[in-house]
């Protein structure tokens, strides 16, 4: 069956208030589950938060102990994965009886990341990925993802992967999912820029594939009371606008873009779009060159330390297997 109803969800997050967030999570993905959805995308950092305006009181060379506060705080408000959050989220999918992406800062050790979670409509966790490089000052908040965490998904509803906010702009990523067969391509951000909508129309068309963008919409009043940001202290004041938005694999609209309020974007599509765009554009199959250009891919974990006892196991877990062969 390739048709399929779709949904992109535009809603805030309560900053550094996580079981606030999921509250409100679980609530948006009961309404979501009695629309028919069969995938729902949410936003960037939609757990966990994207803490807009504030600088962490960092400068070059010099670095403050409120900005630390305001780091521990934020690392407090991250989640594990595995962990009881996830778990929670788990949940929705599976009540939903849907797929579900979301966007979450994911703590590991003392570092965070800023993470898209894919999960199955049975509840499963069937991939994560770490944004590969975070923007300018998210920088001193997030670390780098590496090339372990590039899924993407076979399902039966099609395969799903994410790319998050401004990896859509890295032509390198966008060439490796492309060659993965992703048909759903799920961009959670916090970009409301209206550039931002050309752009979710060029990868659609270039990669012939649906597009489910799905952005916050966050106000001052999503904050809590004690937050410095640049933007001040007005409830009324928006941080991010939205513009969620779903585009086909012809480049064209299917809904959206939304802006200036909480929103549930859907869309019926016919997942056959996929093949019919690319009768005349497969940019990684008849309209490629690869006795010109050429993409290697490095899907190594990449670790600070490495133990040699590791790589032993492995050796010894080998001989062992070869002699039992």
């Amino acid at each position: 069956m390739s048709q399929h109803r779709i949904a992109v969800v535009q809603a805030g997050t309560s900053l550094f208030d996580t079981p606030r967030t999921l509250e409100r999570m679980e609530a948006l993905c009961e309404t979501v589950a009695g629309d028919g959805i069969e995938l729902a995308v949410f936003p960037e950092a939609y757990v966990g938060g994207y803490p807009k305006g504030l600088d962490f009181g960092a400068r070059i060379g010099t670095r403050t102990s409120e900005g630390r506060d305001d780091f521990l705080r934020y690392w407090k408000s991250a989640i594990e994965v595995p962990g009881p959050e996830a778990q929670r989220i788990a949940s929705f999918a599976s009540k939903m009886k849907a797929h579900l992406v979301v966007g979450v800062v994911e703590r590991e050790g003392a570092t965070l990341y800023c993470t898209a979670l894919l999960f199955g409509p049975d509840g499963a966790l069937l991939g994560k990925h770490r944004k590969l490089m975070p923007t300018a000052s998210e920088r001193l908040v997030w670390g780098q993802g590496d090339g372990s965490s590039i899924p993407v998904i076979e399902t039966a509803l099609g395969r799903i992967g994410a790319a998050i906010c401004w990896e859509n702009y890295m032509p390198n990523l966008r060439q490796t999912m492309y060659a993965k067969g992703i048909n759903l391509w799920c961009a959670p951000t916090v970009d409301e820029r209206d550039i931002w909508q050309s752009s979710m129309r060029h990868i659609a068309y270039e990669g012939r594939t649906f597009v489910l963008s799905a952005c916050q919409y966050l106000t001052r009043s999503d904050a809590p009371d004690v937050y410095d940001c640049i933007q001040g202290n007005d409830p009324g004041t928006v941080f991010i606008r939205g513009g969620s938005v779903i585009v086909g694999p012809l480049g064209d609209i299917l809904a959206g873009p939304v802006y200036d309020k909480e929103a549930v974007v859907t869309a019926d599509i016919d997942l056959s779009d996929c093949i019919r765009g690319k009768y005349d554009l497969d940019v990684v199959g008849h309209y490629a060159r690869p006795d010109v250009f050429s993409l290697g891919v490095d899907e190594t974990a990449r670790k600070a330390v490495y133990y040699r006892r590791d790589a032993l196991d492995e050796v010894e877990a080998a001989l062992g297997a070869d002699s039992v062969a």
